[in-house]
C-alpha cells in the first residue's frame, strides 16, 4: 500500500479541528480516505439517546443494505470490538457461521474491503462508536499499513469522535482544570502504547500512585474510563504523542 506525503495530513486535521458541522466531518472523512489510498473510511456511533449516527465513505447502496437486512445484530466487527477496549483488526474476531459468511462476501461485493481495523469509542452514558478504516490488500500489505500508521489513527479516531458527539448526538462537557505535570506524564505514555507496570517503572513511581494520577486526571477530563481520559487530553491538547 502506497500513502501520500505526511505533510498533508496536517491540514486536514486543521480543518477537522475547524469543523462546526456534520457535513464538515464528511469532507474530512473523504479527504482522510484519499490521504491514506484506502478503500473506505467510517464513523459509526452506535449507543446514544440519539439514535445511531454515521459518518463515512461507504456507498449509499451498502448503508441502505446494512440497513434493510439488520446487520447491525450479526456484524462481528461491533459486536466484537463491544468486549475490547484497544484497537482491533478484524482478522482477530470471529467470522463464523453461515450468517456471518454470507455478511462478509454481501460487504465484499459492495466494495467494502476485506480487511479492516477499528477503534473502539467509549463515552459517559454508555456511548459506543466505533472508527474503522477497510481495504483490499494482502495480509502482509495490512500488517505493515496498521503497524505503521495505528497512533495516527487512535488519534484522529478519538478526535472525530469528540467533534461527532458535539454534532450528532451528546455535547461533549468543557473541563477547564488543568492535568498536573505527573498526570499528562502518565496519560501521554499509556497514549504511546505503555503498559501501566511501564508507565510507573518510567516515571519511578509505584502502580498504586499511578492509579491516583489516572483517577484524578479522569476527573478533571470528565472521563468515563482510562482510554476516553487519554482520548480527551489529546484531542484538547493536554498532551501529545
Amino acid at each position: 500500500m502506497n500513502v501520500a506525503p505526511p505533510k498533508r495530513l496536517e491540514a486536514i486535521l486543521c480543518a477537522l479541528e475547524g469543523a462546526s458541522n456534520a457535513k464538515d466531518l464528511q469532507v474530512a472523512i473523504i479527504e482522510l480516505r484519499d490521504f491514506f489510498r484506502v478503500a473506505h473510511l467510517s464513523y459509526h456511533l452506535v449507543s446514544t439517546g440519539g439514535g445511531p449516527y454515521d459518518i463515512s465513505t461507504y456507498p449509499p447502496r451498502w448503508t441502505a443494505r446494512y440497513i434493510e437486512k439488520d446487520y447491525l445484530r450479526i456484524d462481528p466487527v461491533i459486536l466484537g470490538c463491544r468486549q475490547r477496549l484497544h484497537p482491533v483488526d478484524w482478522q482477530r474476531l470471529d467470522w463464523s457461521g453461515k450468517a456471518v459468511l454470507a455478511f462478509a462476501q454481501d460487504a465484499s461485493e459492495h466494495g467494502i474491503g476485506r480487511q479492516g481495523y477499528s477503534v473502539p469509542l467509549w463515552g459517559p452514558n454508555g456511548q459506543f462508536a466505533l472508527f474503522s478504516i477497510t481495504h483490499d490488500c494482502d495480509d502482509a500489505a495490512w500488517a505493515h499499513f496498521t503497524g505503521t500508521y495505528r497512533h495516527k489513527l487512535f488519534l484522529i479516531a478519538h478526535y472525530f469522535n469528540e467533534k461527532a458527539r458535539q454534532f450528532g448526538a451528546e455535547p461533549a462537557h468543557a473541563n477547564t482544570r488543568a492535568l498536573s505535570p505527573r498526570e499528562a506524564d502518565a496519560l501521554t505514555l499509556l497514549a504511546l502504547g505503555y503498559r501501566r507496570a511501564q508507565v510507573a517503572d518510567t516515571l519511578s513511581i509505584s502502580e498504586h500512585t499511578l492509579r491516583v494520577y489516572i483517577e484524578t486526571a479522569r476527573a478533571k477530563l470528565g472521563a468515563h474510563n482510562t482510554v476516553h481520559a487519554v482520548a480527551r487530553a489529546l484531542s484538547q491538547g493536554r498532551i501529545a504523542i
